[in-house]
């Protein structure tokens, strides 16, 4: 009975640190686009998922960096980056997708080439 618990335990745990790295990454797309419109300038944000980063840029600018290892998980996306120019809308063609994993957790952001975020 004990063996059970620590698994349910542990794949609650999953669940948790996935939704987090989510909500957090969202954070930083939406802290992004909010730069671009406020600076009147295009922000990107560059994703490494080998580190699990994500690295907020206004030209030679670092405006935020996120490591998301901090909470166990994996990273996967359907492109290295997106950028916003100064109105808030995201240059380039395609949206983009994130892909959050941690044991059996999986969770994934959307971000549309409008600015819209949705997980």
């Amino acid at each position: 009975m004990l063996g059970f618990a620590f698994v349910r335990l542990g794949a609650a745990a999953d669940r948790a640190a996935v939704r987090a790295a989510v909500s957090e990454a969202a954070s930083v797309f939406l802290s992004a686009r909010n730069a671009a419109i406020y600076r009147r300038a295009p922000v990107a944000v560059r994703i490494d998922t080998l580190s699990g980063l994500l690295l907020t840029r206004a030209d030679t600018l670092v405006l935020r960096r996120r490591d998301l290892r901090a909470f166990g998980v994996r990273l996967s996306a359907s492109r290295d980056s997106m950028a916003f120019d100064g109105r808030g809308l995201g240059v380039g063609a395609a949206n983009l997708s994130l892909v959050v994993r941690r044991g059996k957790a999986v969770d994934t952001l959307f971000l549309s080439r409008l600015g819209r975020v949705r997980y």
